[in-house]
């Protein structure tokens, strides 16, 4: 499945404010930014994610997922963090 579709898919189905789909050959790594995010825990987050991408990892479209999301506020924050000096 192409990162585009992902990032589309989810942020229609999640009201994203921003989604980042990578692929390494089979392996996907998604950041996901949202106030949908907010006061959930990290496994209801990954649930969150998951359930618009069901049938693409039940089919075996997708296989090995990373998922990485914050709220806005968080992302913000880890962005500071984590640019390079």
């Amino acid at each position: 499945m192409e990162c585009k579709a992902i990032e589309q898919l989810l942020t229609e189905a999640l009201s994203l404010e921003e989604v980042h789909v990578t692929q390494d050959g089979t392996h996907y790594k998604i950041v996901a930014v949202g106030e949908c995010f907010d006061g959930a825990s990290r496994v209801k987050q990954q649930q969150m994610i998951y359930a618009p991408l069901m049938e693409q990892v039940t089919s075996g479209a997708l296989h090995a997922i990373t998922i990485n999301a914050f709220t806005p506020t968080q992302w913000k924050r880890e962005k500071i963090f984590n640019m390079p000096a």
